[in-house]
């Protein structure tokens, strides 16, 4: 077919860039333009925010859901650099609000990225009726305001600081979201979960839409994974009979760090989160390791204290599951995932390495209690064979990509 015959040629081609382009195709950028994206929204905001505390560059992050409808996100870092060129901590404020993509990329293990797609708050900005932007740097306060993704006001002095930061101010446009908002407990699982992975993170979440009902959260985990296992514990019917198995373990040959925690408890089925690089993961290189170590230290047990001979079979790892809560996270300087989403970690080296560290310790723990260890391997010989009934996938993905509970 010609073009004289449809009537298409060069001059019907559309280039839309930046604000535009985000506003009239909302879900490319964030998802959806339901409660899922505001949540997406308030992740991109935050990302630079969390970021700085993990570098160490602050001590806290602070999100405020207000009456009003906005969405404040403060953190007490050095402040966004002011200029366009930026530093190395990042692009300068203008550029990081109205430019796509423009912040820094992530720099292996002791970077986290908080949301799907890393658009960055420029997407947000586009998709909000009103955004504010407050700076505070070397002893002054900087503001400047911005509509719809561009600024309507100068970078503009006011006043003195007393410390250092920033805070991001953004207003949803109801034009693209309707009536839907921002969705408090989602926040809460998402940064709870950041803060169980991240022992430095400090993160307080505020409510403030509803007079009658206003709600704080601070979330701060000292103990990491071992008080991530306690909390999924906490929602299950039996109590769990032992502290868990902890650890945390450095192995350069995966370039990374791994910290892992697990027991075992009276309740049916498999309580099992993995994340790679603080992102919820469905399956990977980093939970077949753990299943591969679990499998061979309590196969190993079995046979040194006669449950099993030497010619039996070892010991199948999805039969191990039954009534295991377990928290992997492994924290990579080159992660490797397989398909667009991340959700399945493919380093080769990482299953090898967490395989290894699990049967190391989890070894040692089933020798220092016989009955401890008799009680598990007991389990583990009478579980139901295959992992169909037996797990409960904590996350999963849907049709979109997007990771769930």
């Amino acid at each position: 077919m010609s073009e004289e015959s449809t009537g298409y040629d060069a001059s019907r081609i559309q280039v839309i860039e930046g604000p535009e382009a985000v506003r009239r195709r909302p879900g490319m950028y964030i998802g959806s333009t339901t409660e899922r994206g505001l949540s997406h929204m308030v992740c991109e905001v935050a990302d630079r925010a969390v970021n700085e505390v993990l570098d160490g560059r602050g001590t806290r992050v602070e999100i405020t859901l207000s009456s009003d409808g906005a969405v404040r996100v403060a953190d007490d870092g050095p402040g966004v650099p002011l200029d366009e060129a930026g530093d190395a901590a990042g692009p300068g404020l203008e550029a990081l609000l109205t430019r796509m993509p423009c912040r820094p990329a992530a720099v292996g293990r002791h970077h986290v990225m908080l949301a799907p797609f890393r658009v960055g708050p420029a997407a947000v900005n586009a998709l909000s009726r009103r955004m504010t932007a407050e700076v505070r740097r070397q002893g002054v306060r900087w503001v400047q305001e911005y509509a719809r993704g561009l600024a309507t006001t100068p970078l503009t002095e006011a006043g003195t600081a007393t410390g250092s930061g920033t805070t991001l101010t953004f207003w949803p446009d109801a034009d693209v979201f309707g009536t839907a908002e921002v969705p408090f407990d989602a926040l809460e699982e998402r940064f709870r979960e950041l803060a169980l992975l991240n022992r430095g993170l400090a993160v307080t979440l505020t409510d403030l839409r509803r007079a009658d009902e206003p709600r704080t959260v601070r979330l701060r985990f000292p103990d990491g994974a071992r008080d991530f296992v306690a909390h999924l514990d906490g929602h299950a019917a039996a109590p769990a009979p032992t502290d868990p198995i902890a650890f945390t373990y450095e192995d350069p040959r995966m370039a990374g760090t791994m910290e892992l925690a697990f027991r075992w408890s009276g309740c049916p089925g498999e309580r099992m989160r993995s994340f790679a690089n603080s992102r919820p993961t469905i399956d990977g290189t980093h939970v077949q390791g753990f299943r591969d170590g679990v499998a061979a230290a309590v196969t190993a047990y079995a046979r040194g204290q006669g449950m099993r001979t030497a010619s039996d079979a070892g010991i199948d790892a999805d039969r191990i599951g039954h009534g295991l809560t377990a928290v992997v996270s492994v924290k990579l300087d080159r992660p490797e995932f397989r398909g667009p989403t991340h959700a399945v970690l493919a380093n080769a080296d990482v299953r090898d390495c967490v395989a290894e560290a699990v049967r190391d310790h989890l070894g040692r723990w089933l020798k220092r209690d016989a009955a401890r260890g008799a009680s598990v391997t007991r389990a583990a010989l009478s579980g139901e064979r295959g992992r169909e009934g037996l797990v409960r996938p904590l996350v999963e993905e849907d049709e979109a990509g997007f990771l769930h509970r």
